[in-house]
């Protein structure tokens, strides 16, 4: 098997570590220890279908924090367009941006489907403060030219 090497600290190196114990820190626990992120406006924005529901979490900038959708979350056919699917997913995406400290929150809504009303009022719930809740959904401002009449 042959001899195991010891690693040999320096003296300056036990002294650190003599210093971290006496404040009352392991040296494991200083790498991992992370402070919660403050983000000073955050943006929640959630997509409704027919057959599906996505909320994405972001900030300012745009950057994602947190998503979750209702297939993501084992929903499958038609359940996933179901205001209770909207619910959970609200939910799940509050779950994994609990460590984020948000400032205000702006909500933007796009789409036409059940789960509208429930996913907004799950956000609501939660105790965001909420600075807008604006809807995004496309409209048509004229559409495509229409057919010719039929003539018989």
């Amino acid at each position: 098997m042959g001899k195991k090497k010891i690693k040999k600290q320096t003296e300056e190196e036990l002294i650190k570590e003599g210093t971290k114990i006496q404040e009352g820190e392991k040296p494991s626990e200083l790498a991992s220890v992370k402070s919660g992120r403050r983000v000073i406006k955050g943006k929640f924005f959630i997509q409704v279908s027919y057959n599906n529901t996505s909320i994405v979490a972001a900030d300012d900038k745009g950057n994602v924090l947190a998503w979750s959708s209702a297939g993501s979350l084992g929903f499958k056919g038609p359940k996933k367009a179901t205001p209770y699917a909207a619910s959970k997913v609200a939910e799940t995406v509050l779950e994994k941006v609990k460590k984020i400290d948000f400032g205000e929150v702006e909500i933007f809504v796009k789409g036409i489907g059940s789960g509208r009303e429930s996913a907004v009022r799950a956000l609501v719930g939660h105790g965001l403060n909420i600075a807008l809740i604006k809807d995004t959904t496309p409209a048509p401002h004229n559409g495509p030219r229409p057919k010719k009449v039929r003539r018989v």
